[in-house]
């Protein structure tokens, strides 16, 4: 019997090793955090701002991991099949769980069902810079350019069926422009190519360019959002510049594979709305041009199904055809 009774016992050790480490508390090691774009541009900072101060309150380290390529999605499909346990997360942004469904027939992952949402964080405008050489000091004198020149001025963006290729869009069908459209894998190379002439237009993320506008190496032209900027707050929007109603920015959130665990779904809810109103955050967040914003997971959920069924519609309304 005894042959038994030490098969037993070591079943029963082996159970409660088993059952202590279902038990151990989250955070035990370090959180991956996947971003779908290359370094420099709003998902970027926002996730390196946000994701210092998550580490600090978890007690963890946050490893931005940069996968930048297909507006985001590549990125984003990776976190989406990854282990639902909370140590890989991901930013979501308007461009990879609302644009993407519009713009790509063939999308590997569903932003609604593939995802949990944890918070929102942030909200960010974009900026309508040119390359010094071009003339144009203003909305109406960029327009008339481009309308001088139809097809030859080309523009960057973040990449085809980002929030940056799709503001230039708008802009372009609601006042009649013909540019040539250049895509990159993030902002960070899209404000290196207007800086160098590789294109000549580029309505960017606002961190990259602040720090050029003083400096005279481009030159703002207008803001994407509602509301004039408070970091440029010279800088009209286009739409007090001819353009009404013109409003087109990008909303940032943290999510998780589907299959996270609720409890570590909460913890992570409840950290990151507190690091959203930390003052430090607010103004890292604000001297670069975004916009600190706080939202639970369920209202990120309503956002999500919201802002896709929206671009569904812009898209068909204004027939925007994608790359």
């Amino acid at each position: 019997m005894k042959p038994f009774r030490y098969l037993v016992a070591g079943m029963v050790a082996l159970s409660c090793a088993a059952a202590a480490g279902a038990q151990q508390p989250f955070p035990s090691r370090p959180i991956r955090l996947i971003v779908g774009f290359a370094p420099g541009g709003n998902t970027d900072t926002v996730a390196r701002v946000v994701g210092h101060k998550l580490a600090e309150r978890l007690g963890t380290q946050v490893v931005i991991d940069n996968r930048g390529g297909a507006g985001g999605t590549i990125g984003t499909e990776i976190a989406a099949r990854a282990t639902p346990d909370g140590y890989t997360l991901t930013m979501g942004t308007t461009t990879t769980h609302a644009i993407a469904v519009a713009a790509y027939s063939k999308l590997r992952y569903d932003p609604a069902k593939d995802f949990t949402p944890a918070a929102l964080v942030a909200i960010a405008p974009y900026l309508l810079v040119v390359h010094p050489s071009i003339p144009a000091r203003n909305l109406k004198e960029f327009v008339a350019l481009v309308k001088s020149q139809p097809g030859k001025l080309n523009y960057g963006s973040a990449g085809t069926a980002t929030t940056t290729h799709l503001a230039m869009v708008t802009l372009a069908t609601r006042a009649g422009l013909d540019m040539t459209h250049v895509p990159f894998n993030g902002n960070g190379p899209a404000t290196t190519a207007v800086l160098g002439g590789q294109v000549q237009v580029l309505f960017g993320a606002m961190p990259p360019l602040l720090p050029l506008v003083p400096a005279g190496r481009v030159r703002p032209i207008v803001v994407s959002s509602a509301k004039r900027s408070v970091s440029l707050p010279d800088v009209p929007t286009v739409a007090e510049s001819g353009y009404p109603g013109f409003d087109v920015t990008l909303w940032l959130g943290f999510f998780a594979p589907r299959g996270t665990p609720p409890a570590v779904m909460k913890r992570l809810e409840t950290e990151l709305l507190h690091v959203v109103q930390s003052p430090d955050v607010k103004e890292q967040m604000t001297r670069q041009g975004l916009e600190p914003h706080s939202a639970t997971s369920a209202e990120l959920a309503k956002l999500v199904r919201t802002e896709i069924e929206n671009y569904k519609t812009a898209f068909k309304t204004a027939g925007i055809k994608m790359e």
